[in-house]
């Protein structure tokens, strides 16, 4: 038991001895100096060789580095046991302070066992800061009174670096007004003042603009500006001063009341109040003329208040002064001398009579308008008068004297009140004084409106495109006629002028607006029924009598998709399935069918293009996607199946387009030979050519080799006793009918049809094409008596230009006795 308490207490002990082992060793600090912005992967030092540890120890015992409070600026590489710089160390965001020492403390762990060192950086400062403003501009207002020697206070500039990279003196731009004195506070910062040094003048140098540069102590230097804009403030001290002490002004009599006879014009060098000015009269003016004359305070405008008559008064004499609105006015003064001019001082009078103000503008020419008299109450020269139209060659009007003292005022030209509605004849009047006086009087005529104008359209004809299938009421157009009459002479009614296209009145089809011509639609037109419409449109104003104008409107309809394409040939029934038949010897190119579809559209919407839309076997047909011909892309093969169908699609060109289908089922025979006479040739067909020959050989010598056959099989199935009961098959699309169904159908056309020998030969029917392109059947003729039975298949029968048709068969099988035999 002993034993075991002192086995832990042992352990606790090594513990503690471990743990002021490391403490110690943690104790020891080594410190490195870099300075700040090295850049990423320097090394600062080898901690290997600095900690006395080996380089492989530190891989081994994964030494790491701890920073304590910052971020990660360094690193160890394990590999050399160099401490290396992992990013740019900016001592200003370290430390923020402008403290000299700038420290990074971290510890190097090592494990296996736990060791720690511990790591201090001092981040030397360098100059990469350069002084800044904390205002780049600085207004300062200076009163052009302060004296020599005043001081004022700037803003200075601050450097984010320590120590001798700090702001170390300012410099300020020269100036023969302003210098700087430099300070520097407890904490070693600079601090400026700009000293005024001399008496400041506004009105020589208002502004002033200098600039303040602080420099730093580093190496390079680095240095930041500032602007320093001095505005000089302005005190009282010039008086205003005329630009004439003496002014000598001659004024006419009778001159007209509120008539500026001069301006006066004083300058104050001051600025703000101190520059405004105020004139008035001094006592050395006399009452008379301050009642005759009158002076503006503000502008200095002196203008005639009360009448001046030269046999009066010749000449006038004033005392004015201006002063300024400063707080103490200083002031300036002149003399006016004004002399007054002897001139014609009566002006004619004119004087109307009989005037009319109103006249229509059918007025005949001579009217009289109106009595013009004149007279002048100076005498001699200045009483004399002239009179005379003022523009009179632009006038339809003439003076025409009546007596020594009258004149007539005549219309001399017929009037247009749609060219000039209003005249102001302007009488001018002057006497013979020196100077002559004058005056004009003006007449206001007005011309009265008649309705002597049509309505008048802009267009002769209006050309109107609308689309099909428009919607009821649409708008077409507006038709605007201008009439350039007045009152009712110039408001119009609009109407449609009857007319009746296929028993149909225009006014069914079409309304317009009768007070602003607008005209509508009144049906949903059709473009395949109904192109173009031509009517007449009348306007018609409301003077009397009235007077009108007619337009022709031509409304054409254009085309839209709205029609799809129709198949027309091959021709079949509604949903049935085109069936055609070819031979399966036929060549590369064959034609077998010619799709035509037509598209009751016009232009683009009915221009039609065909395409398959499936096709059992690509690789064997083609299809012109123009004139829808469906051709054999190569020849039958035995692999090919006897059936093949198609889906053509006929699409037109519209927006969107528009399609039709049609089905083609292509059945294939074996090489075909012509067998029998045709029931109907073609005019100008060549029935004994070279292949028709050769095809009339083989089909005499297989028919008599068949006949043969069937004569040795008749005499050998009448020599068995008993034969078997021939089994029918059941009904089906080509089952076999009795001789009797033969002789039953033999008056009906056979259109198509195939002979079938009991060794499965097959004839396939025989068609001709005519010159025109239609397709004629040649129709079989079936031998009495041969003992042929007859399978038809119903065929489609339809109005086409193209025949279609199935296959019937002929099917030839030995007779069997059955019993007595048939």
């Amino acid at each position: 038991m002993a034993l075991c308490a002192s086995a832990p207490r042992t352990q606790w002990m090594a513990a503690l001895w471990l743990l002021a082992a490391l403490w110690g060793r943690a104790a020891a600090i080594t410190r490195y100096s870099i300075p700040e912005e090295m850049a990423a992967g320097s090394v600062v030092a080898n901690l290997a060789t600095d900690l006395g540890l080996e380089v492989r120890s530190l891989k081994e015992r994964a030494a790491k580095l701890d920073v304590i409070q910052s971020k990660n600026y360094l690193d160890i590489n394990k590999e050399t046991g160099d401490l290396v710089i992992r990013e740019k160390i900016d001592r200003e965001s370290i430390c923020m302070s402008k403290t000299a020492s700038c420290f990074l403390k971290m510890d190097v762990v090592l494990e296996n066992p736990i060791r720690i060192f511990n790591i201090e950086l001092e981040i030397m400062d360098i100059n990469d800061n350069a002084p800044v403003f904390r205002r780049k501009t600085m207004h300062l207002d200076i009163s052009e009174a302060a004296a020599p020697g005043e001081r004022f206070s700037l803003t200075n500039a601050v450097d984010a670096d320590v120590g001798a990279n700090s702001i170390k003196t300012y410099f300020l731009s020269e100036s023969d007004s302003f210098s700087i004195d430099i300070q520097t506070g407890s904490d070693g910062s600079k601090y400026v003042d700009l000293v005024l040094n001399s008496d400041l003048d506004r009105e020589q140098r208002g502004l002033q603009t200098l600039i303040l540069t602080a420099v730093d102590g580093g190496v390079p230097a680095r240095s930041g500006t500032a602007s320093i804009v001095i505005n000089v403030l302005d005190i009282n001290d010039n008086a205003p001063v005329f630009n004439q002490s003496v002014y000598t002004v001659n004024v006419t009599e009778n001159a007209s009341l509120g008539s500026v006879v001069m301006t006066l014009n004083a300058t104050d060098q001051d600025e703000g109040k101190n520059a405004e000015l105020l004139y008035s009269y001094t006592l050395y003016t006399s009452e008379k003329t301050q009642e005759i004359f009158s002076l503006d305070p503000n502008t200095g405008e002196i203008k005639v208040k009360g009448p001046i008559d030269y046999e009066e008064i010749q000449s006038f004499e004033m005392y004015i002064q201006a002063h300024d609105k400063g707080s103490t006015p200083l002031s300036g003064q002149c003399k006016v001398t004004l002399y007054v001019v002897d001139l014609n001082d009566n002006y004619p009078v004119v004087t109307i009579k009989s005037l009319k103000t109103r006249v229509p503008e059918d007025v005949p020419v001579g009217t009289l308008i109106a009595v013009v008299s004149v007279s002048d109450k100076d005498s001699g020269a200045n009483g004399e008068v002239e009179i005379s139209l003022n523009h009179a060659a632009r006038l339809p009007f003439v003076l025409n004297k009546s007596s020594e003292d009258y004149l007539e005022l005549l219309v001399s030209q017929p009037l247009d009140r749609e060219t000039t509605s209003r005249y102001e004849i302007t009488l001018r009047v002057r006497d013979r004084g020196s100077p002559p006086l004058g005056e004009n009087e003006t007449l206001i005529l007005e011309v009265l409106d008649i309705n002597d104008n049509a309505p008048a359209f802009p267009q002769s004809s209006y050309t109107i495109h609308v689309a099909e299938n428009n919607a009821l009421g649409a708008l077409l157009t507006s038709l605007s006629a201008y009439d350039p009459d007045l009152n009712e002479n110039q408001y119009l009614v609009y109407f449609i002028m009857e007319k009746e296209v296929a028993n149909t009145s225009m006014s069914m089809l079409f309304s317009i607006n009768p007070e602003n011509g607008n005209l509508y639609a009144l049906k949903t037109f059709d473009y395949e029924i109904e192109r173009d419409f031509l009517f007449h449109v009348e306007a018609r104003d409301s003077g009397s009598p009235p007077l009108s104008a007619n337009v022709t409107v031509r409304v054409v309809v254009q085309d839209q998709n709205d029609n799809a394409p129709v198949i027309v040939a091959p021709w079949r029934p509604q949903g049935s399935v085109v069936e055609e038949v070819i031979p399966r010897s036929a060549d590369k190119g064959h034609l077998i069918a010619k799709v035509i579809a037509i598209d009751a559209d016009a232009e683009q919407n009915a221009r039609v293009t065909y395409q398959v839309l499936q096709m059992s076997d690509a690789s064997l047909f083609s299809l012109d996607q123009y004139n829808g011909e469906i051709r054999t892309a190569r020849m039958f093969s035995y692999r090919d199946p006897r059936q093949q169908r198609l889906v053509i699609v006929a699409k037109d060109n519209g927006e969107p387009p528009l399609s039709a289908t049609v089905t083609v089922k292509i059945a294939t025979v074996e090489n075909a030979l012509p067998f029998s006479e045709a029931t109907e040739v073609p005019i100008e067909y060549d029935v004994f050519t070279d292949l028709n020959l050769y095809l009339v050989i083989g089909l005499g010598a297989v028919s008599f080799l068949l006949l043969i056959t069937i004569l040795v099989i008749i005499v050998l199935k009448c020599q068995k006793p008993k034969p078997k009961p021939l089994k029918m098959p059941p009904p089906n699309r080509n089952s076999v009918i009795s001789r009797n169904s033969i002789i039953s159908q033999r008056s009906s056309t056979i259109a198509d049809s195939t002979l079938i020998s009991s060794d499965a030969y097959w004839y396939s029917l025989f068609l001709a094409e005519t010159r025109k392109g239609n397709v004629v059947v040649r129709q079989p003729i079936v031998p009495k008596g041969a003992g042929y039975f007859v399978s038809s298949i119903p065929r489609s029968i339809g109005p086409s230009e193209i025949s279609d048709s199935r296959a019937s068969t002929l099917e030839v099988s030995r007779l069997r006795q059955v019993g007595g035999g048939t």
